[in-house]
């Protein structure tokens, strides 16, 4: 029996089609059944008159619980007050599997018993728009670097050496030595680009911090461009189109989802270029102005960056943070060495760091002085010196988190929901 995707619906006004889905909702006047069938390309209401279908078909229609998987046929009519702006009148309604006594109401639930039900909450309205979002971002990212003529690189997730220290690594045996899951494939990028010039990679990252904050998971996807005789300035500017191509792509191909997530566009369509900026001087003495407690070598929190993008409407770019908090491989700026050539873009309306980068140390006897200074084991680095022994050249790079963007975009409160399953502090369940 040919089928029909919801989305595909339209051509289909005036003729018979079949949709097959699960039943998002119901409603009934006694003589008309209303039912709503999602089939994760959109919604369909199918109407069923009593009147005018079997006994059968309107039992059908009576006797389906929500999430029952349904296959219904009738006649497609155009209707602008409809969802997706289409409507089916029923002929056939069949159930090819019942949901009785589905567990997620149409009522208000607790957050635990939803994301105890991860697997099922993903199936609602809201749920469903974000990770959609989520799929086209995905989707964005592997366009916007390859338009760019950059290849992709697929760092390892089990790693001997670590990007920040191995304070906040999963630890695990292999085969008698220690090894991490990678924090960051940065480490591997910088030979790549030394063969490649443009590299990038993608995939899931792992960060044990003990953190129960609604900007930190354990597991999240990062994707990491590194650019061979990229400078500073140019980082800054790759870091800009990147974000300005992710926000129109998700205005342009993504409106229905952001329309049913309540999602104000005009935040997003102000995402322009060129972006804010200032220097981590700057951003001190303004949030000493505010009243915060921060010095010069403090480094920025939840509170401090939602104060300073505050001042903004547009993503910002804070940069030049001291030599002294930041990681072993960043470069010092020449004109001033206590601070790095490094940057933080901090997003609007308080969702803080999407992304952090820098210009990479190129100078061989100056990293192996900061990896002493950082009290990392030479062994492991030897492989990442040789970068620099061989040719070595000026580059730079940033990572910038899919999930911490997911949730600006979609104008969500937690990370936790811009990611299929979620793994926090206290949740590896389902």
């Amino acid at each position: 029996m040919e089928t029909t995707a919801i989305s595909k619906i339209g051509p289909k006004a005036g003729a018979t089609a079949t949709v097959q889905g699960w039943l998002y909702n119901k409603r009934s006047s006694g003589k008309i059944q209303f039912l709503i069938v999602r089939d994760g390309t959109g919604y369909l209401q199918c109407v069923v008159p009593r009147a005018d279908v079997p006994p059968e078909v309107w039992g059908a229609a009576e006797s389906a619980a929500q999430e029952s998987s349904l296959r219904v046929t009738g006649t497609v009519r155009e209707d602008k007050r409809a969802p997706g702006g289409y409507e089916m009148t029923a002929t056939v309604v069949e159930i090819l599997g019942d949901a009785k006594d589905y567990p997620i109401s149409p009522k208000e639930h607790g957050v635990d018993f939803l994301m105890n039900l991860r697997h099922l909450w993903m199936r609602s309205s809201q749920q469903h728009a974000v990770l959609r979002v989520r799929s086209e971002m995905e989707q964005a990212i592997a366009d916007f670097f390859y338009e760019r003529e950059f290849v992709r690189i697929d760092s390892p997730i089990l790693t001997g050496s670590s990007v920040e220290g191995t304070s906040t690594l999963f630890e695990t045996d292999y085969f008698g030595d220690k090894a991490y899951l990678s924090q960051s494939g940065q480490l591997y990028l910088e030979p790549a680009a030394a063969s490649f010039g443009k590299v990038y990679c993608f995939g899931p990252t792992f960060r044990a911090e003990k953190s129960k904050t609604r900007r930190h998971l354990t597991e999240f996807w990062m994707v990491e461009p590194e650019v061979a005789f990229l400078d500073f300035e140019g980082l800054c500017e790759l870091a800009e189109d990147f974000i300005v191509y992710l926000v129109g792509r998700a205005l342009e191909r993504c409106g229905e989802h952001l329309k049913r997530l309540e999602r104000d566009p005009k935040k997003l369509e102000i995402v322009t270029k060129p972006f804010p900026r200032i220097t981590y001087r700057d951003g001190i003495k303004t949030l000493q102005g505010k009243g915060f407690p921060v010095n010069f070598g403090d480094d920025l929190g939840a509170d401090e960056e939602t104060a300073l993008g505050a001042e903004f409407e547009k993503p910002l770019i804070v940069s030049r943070f001291p030599t002294a908090i930041k990681s072993f491989y960043m470069q010092p700026d020449p004109q001033d060495p206590e601070v790095v050539l490094g940057l933080d873009m901090l997003a609007p309306e308080g969702y803080g760091e999407i992304i952090g980068g820098s210009q990479r140390i190129h100078d061989l006897a100056l990293l192996e002085k900061r990896l002493d200074e950082h009290k990392l084991p030479r062994e492991a680095y030897e492989w990442y010196l040789d970068v620099r022994r061989y040719g070595t050249f000026p580059h730079a790079g940033f990572g910038m988190g899919l999930e911490r963007v997911v949730t600006w975009i979609c104008g969500i409160h937690h990370l936790r929901e811009a990611i299929p399953y979620p793994r926090t502090l206290k949740r590896i369940y389902p």
